[in-house]
């Protein structure tokens, strides 16, 4: 192992510091003027890792020789693929990469990437709450944090990539892959991501951190079918400010289809908007296997074809449609300028990253430790701002909401606590997909447990930190389902044709679910905690349920709860909001936790007790029925019956006094920016945060503009009696809308509200914008900031 560390690669650039693009540039010109056509496709493909390796972990240089004599461009999903510790892994990659630089034409390195959504997919890696709790925290100063540890952690590793952040602004409530998203909005959507992939690039630094790559370009989960206006405002928004303000290397579309064309194969989506439009000169990426999906009646050779053509620039994840590339060239069928254009951007990253240099950095050599102490408490901490309280009415008798239950609470109650429900006892109350644990467990069919690293449970949090006097008994109760819900997707990432039927004993817990036996427990306490919702098998990717009431007899099973007469909180867990209907209005308090990671069990338990203030907004408009249509608070669904909590809501146990709002009563459309403060104090009895949003709406009719749009936020932190004021600053361009292929800044009237959630306005003020109608090719600013 040592020998490895210690290999110096002498014929790539003698150095191409990253500060240096010309340099690079020249860099990259003159190793691609010494490849061969073979070493130049090679680089637009990709191998498993695990292909090249014996059972024993041994590098077998044999099938490096047969498969990639001439080199290979990337390594996907390293970590989930080959399932091994940290530094295990390490050396695996330290063995690759020695052969690569050792045994090849020009000796480049493999560009080895992995996913990063809610923390390093590998084994060990700290587990972060899944994407749309970590939306609700609306905290971008954490979310940086985050994807700064991380890439780290990959990086220590030799993952140099990372295929995240999903950035699809998602209005369909009953999407599978909604938990990977941000939400429904675009605004919150472009802000959380430009802090995820800030903090994943080490703020540009590339020798530090890793690769971003963004995805799916562009509309996956509905927003493809969107109108223009609404497609070029909201759902392109997220891509163009991470793209322009936080400089993202890597774009991977999506497998769907857009005006009819597959988004792989689609040039006007991969030139003219992307490239033409946005100026992207960054690496195009196909999600796995989609190119093969072009389609049914065309040849590899004509899907090669389809695909290097629209502008599609890497073949995920074996490259085996772009083996085709070298026919396709000979034919006249994609032109050198083509492969010259897709190979130099693959080589253009890998100089960024330090892989062209003549003493690469691959690696850490030291001892690699996953999930620190600091990890770990960054997790907590973004569990604990995720969770939502939807829900918190009095108690007769005790003149108090339920939460939390403290020591006092549970003492006046009685002290007993029945905790039960699926989700009580179980890692997959806490693990989404695209987690370690939750891809290992479906495309390999391997359970990694709960060890490694350590979940926290619910049950085992609240056993921990029960208050004084307090006593928790527990029973499961009942299953998840008990007949198969769930249907396989066909289409999206072909693994999944080579999966076995799923039902709900893929993820069946090791203990009994034993209803009467439960009800009995429910009976003899004073208050039940029912941790219920779906799981990463019952939605995700290529997986859904039919349906978002509560999977199985849940619905039946809380029921049965209620019906003793005790007060009953409601625990949701998952992806996605739930449908809960009535049970809402007899439940005394409604939690939605959605997978809050590793220190979700603490994390509620804290919520539960009172130790912490919950402080999580929501970021979707929770469903009050079963539907497929696109919700979304801008389009002023805010009051519709469909809505059961509107976005932005969120429940404390705290109050806060909004006041003394001010800004300019007008502003020039010309103008560079302008401020507003507000005063926001703490008139509650706790320590608290609150989440303070800004939205705008027009005053004018007929307007250009949506209904509502948050154009601003910012977490406050205050002690009881505690006041501060925030100071945001805004620009014209965030009153702008998209028409005729430009972004238009026109005169008129609007209103600016300081608000609790959408529908909570605290403070409203007129502003009108003066001047002329002004048009520009893009917005040079798309996010309000905190004035400190």
């Amino acid at each position: 192992m040592r020998a490895l560390f210690s290999i110096v690669v002498a014929f790539l650039c003698v150095a191409c510091p990253a500060s240096n693009t010309k340099h690079m540039e020249q860099c990259v010109n003159q190793l691609y003027n010494r490849m061969s056509r073979a070493e130049r496709v090679a680089q637009l493909r990709s191998m498993y890792m695990s292909k090249l390796f014996t059972p024993a972990g041994v590098l077998d240089e044999t099938k490096c020789r047969e498969l990639i004599p001439n080199g290979i461009g990337h390594i996907p999903q390293f970590a989930m693929d080959m399932g091994l510790s940290p530094n295990e892994q390490r050396d695996r990659v330290a063995q690759l990469q020695a052969w690569l630089m050792a045994n090849t034409p020009n000796g480049i390195p493999a560009l080895v990437h992995e996913e990063a959504l809610t923390g390093v997919n590998a084994l060990d890696a700290t587990v972060y709450p899944q994407q749309i709790g970590l939306a609700c925290s609306f905290n971008t100063a954490l979310a940086e944090k985050k994807t700064q540890l991380t890439a780290t952690a990959l990086r220590s590793m030799g993952g140099l990539l990372a295929l995240s952040p999903m950035v699809d602004v998602v209005r369909n409530p009953s999407f599978n892959r909604l938990e990977e998203s941000y939400g429904e909005d675009g605004y919150l959507s472009a802000a959380m991501g430009v802090a995820f992939v800030k903090g994943l690039q080490h703020k540009g630094n590339l020798r530090t951190g890793v690769a971003a790559c963004t995805k799916h370009f562009l509309g996956y989960g509905g927003g493809g079918d969107a109108p223009e206006k609404e497609l070029m405002e909201d759902i392109l928004l997220p891509h163009e400010a991470i793209m322009r303000k936080a400089d993202s290397q890597v774009l991977m579309t999506g497998y769907h289809a857009m005006k009819g064309v597959k988004c792989v194969a689609n040039k006007w989506l991969q030139q003219d908007l992307l490239r033409n439009y946005l100026g992207f000169d960054g690496l195009t990426v196909s999600d796995y296997g989609s190119i093969p999906q072009i389609g049914d009646t065309l040849s590899p050779l004509q899907r090669c074809v389809a695909a290097m053509n629209a502008g599609n620039e890497v073949d995920f994840p074996n490259g085996d449609t772009y083996a085709h590339l070298p026919e396709a060239l000979e034919k006249g069928l994609v032109s050198e300028q083509a492969l010259e254009k897709a190979v130099k951007h693959v080589l253009m990253l890998k100089a960024k990253l330090g892989l062209l240099d003549k003493n690469p950095v691959l690696y850490s050599k030291r001892y690699i430790q996953f999930d620190t102490k600091q990890a770990r408490q960054l997790s907590y901490e973004l569990a604990t701002q995720s969770v939502v309280l939807l829900k918190n009415d009095t108690l007769q008798g005790v003149n108090e909401a339920l939460l939390p239950l403290s020591e006092t609470k549970l003492t006046a109650l009685g002290g007993r606590v029945f905790l039960t429900g699926p989700n009580a006892n179980s890692m997959w109350a806490l693990a989404g997909d695209y987690t370690f644990q939750a891809m290992r467990y479906f495309w390999v069919h391997k359970d990694e447990g709960a060890m490694r690293p350590k979940y926290v449970f619910l049950k085992e949090g609240m056993e921990a930190k029960m208050p004084r006097g307090g006593v928790l008994s527990y029973a499961r109760g009942c299953e998840w389902t008990d007949e198969p819900e769930t249907i396989m997707e066909q289409g999206g990432d072909p693994r999944v044709a080579q999966q076995r039927i799923i039902d709900q004993r893929m993820v069946r817990s090791n203990e009994p679910a034993h209803w009467d036996d439960a009800l009995a427990l429910a009976q003899q306490s004073d208050v039940i905690v029912a941790a219920m919702g779906e799981n990463v098998m019952l939605s995700g990717e290529n997986r859904d349920r039919t349906k978002l009431t509560l999977p199985g007899r849940q619905e039946e099973y809380v029921r049965s709860l209620l019906a003793t007469g005790k007060p009953v909180v409601l625990v949701v867990f998952g992806g996605r909001a739930q449908v809960l209907g009535d049970l809402a209005a007899q439940c005394k308090a409604v939690i939605q936790a959605w997978y809050p990671g590793e220190e979700g069990g603490n994390a509620v338990t804290d919520i539960l007790y009172g130790h912490v203030s919950p402080s999580g907004k929501l970021s979707v408009s929770y469903p009050a029925v079963e539907t497929h249509d696109a919700l979304c608070y801008s389009y002023g669904v805010q009051d519709d019956a469909r809505v059961a909590w509107p976005f932005g809501y969120g429940l404390s146990y705290a109050s806060f006094a909004y006041s003394n709002m001010r800004m300019p009563a007008e502003v020039a459309t010309t103008d560079a920016s302008f401020t507003l403060s507000v005063d926001i104090k703490n008139t509650g009895g706790v320590r608290a945060d609150e989440v303070v949003q800004l939205y705008v709406s027009p005053l004018d009719n007929p307007s250009q503009l949506k209904p509502i749009q948050l154009q601003g936020f910012a977490r406050v932190s205050l002690k009881p009696g505690k006041k501060q004021t925030l100071k945001f600053r805004l620009y014209p361009e965030q009153l702008g809308y998209y028409a005729d292929g430009q972004w238009n800044i026109a005169p008129g009237r609007y209103q600016v509200m300081v608000a609790a959630s959408s529908k909570d306005i605290r403070q409203v003020r007129e502003l009108r914008l003066t001047g002329k109608h002004h048009t520009q090719p893009l917005r040079q600013h798309y996010l309000s900031e905190v004035i400190k």
